[in-house]
């Protein structure tokens, strides 16, 4: 779908070059549309040398084992997002490790899909029965008779397999930046 009024005044958007792009723009205040993005996340929790998986009983991917996640909510910092996303998918209580993953797929709506290790602190999967109709901790074996989403398989090969720590929380950054999520190596 198209804009085609101001999302600041509702005038009505036309087509100009700005910066050499091709964008729709308001034609009677400054807003420009930039483009439509979409972040999502996900999780990557081990326990005991098993991954965290839920199987999607919806499309897109329904009957598929993914990792839980999801995509943020507009004014929610992206830790909590995933450490909800976590729990209403699996009730798993997982906190955020690090970043580990990040994946670019520019297409309509932009996607950037940003994974994180996460410590396991407490519960038993158990499904939403909503998105996801079923919930376990699976090895690398368990997961070769399982119908495992693509992605998620090159993502248990980055839990499996990653050589360093990745992007940390910085829980005390040189400056107070109240109202950002800091990750740092």
């Amino acid at each position: 779908m198209t804009a085609k009024f101001c999302m600041e005044c509702g005038h009505e958007l036309e087509t100009r070059d700005i910066d050499g792009t091709t964008r729709s723009a308001c034609t009677s205040c400054s807003f420009v549309h930039w483009g439509s993005y979409s972040i999502g996340v996900g999780a990557l929790v081990l326990k005991e040398d098993k991954l965290l998986l839920v199987r999607r009983a919806q499309e897109p991917g329904k009957g598929k084992w993914t990792n839980p996640g999801g995509y943020i909510e507009q004014h929610e910092p992206i830790q909590q997002t995933i450490e909800r996303e976590v729990m209403e998918e699996s009730g798993v209580e997982a906190i955020v490790k690090s970043v580990v993953a990040l994946r670019d797929q520019p297409r309509s709506i932009h996607n950037v899909y940003i994974a994180f290790e996460m410590e396991y602190i407490g519960g038993e999967p158990t499904p939403d029965n909503v998105e996801v109709d079923a919930a376990g901790f699976f090895s690398l074996q368990e997961m070769e008779t399982m119908n495992v989403a693509d992605f998620t398989r090159w993502l248990v090969d980055v839990a499996f397999r990653q050589r360093v720590q990745g992007l940390t929380i910085d829980t005390n950054p040189i400056i107070p930046l109240h109202g950002y999520g800091l990750f740092r190596v």
